[in-house]
């Protein structure tokens, strides 16, 4: 099993998550971030004073799913959340060594 991370920009959302449902995805975790990459914030004006943004709003999504569905999610999640510019995103991919679903105790594939 493998745990997919996926921070996207906030309005891509959407499509990802049909992206991913069109693939048989049953569930996933999303929660608001901030943060910054290459991107390095902006500035922006508030009541005539500049002022710098450092952390820009993303989400991130959070996927565990069997070995054999790693490759076609990452692909569908980098096509549509991609939009060619600056702040896309990251994908981040590490091994699950175990998955309990807690109400059948079932363990491993099932479990997920």
């Amino acid at each position: 099993m493998k745990k997919i991370e996926a921070i996207i920009k906030p309005f891509k959302l959407e499509e990802v998550k049909e992206a991913l449902a069109d693939l048989g995805m049953e569930g996933m975790t999303v929660s608001e971030v901030k943060g910054f990459g290459r991107q390095k914030g902006h500035t922006e004006i508030y009541r005539g004073s500049e002022y710098t943004v450092d952390f820009l709003p993303k989400i991130k999504i959070e996927v565990v799913l069997a070995d054999a569905l790693v490759e076609n999610a990452i692909a569908a999640i980098v096509k549509s959340a991609k939009t060619g510019k600056i702040g896309d995103g990251k994908v981040f991919i590490s091994p699950v060594e175990e998955a309990i679903r807690i109400r059948t105790e079932e363990t491993g594939d099932k479990a997920v």
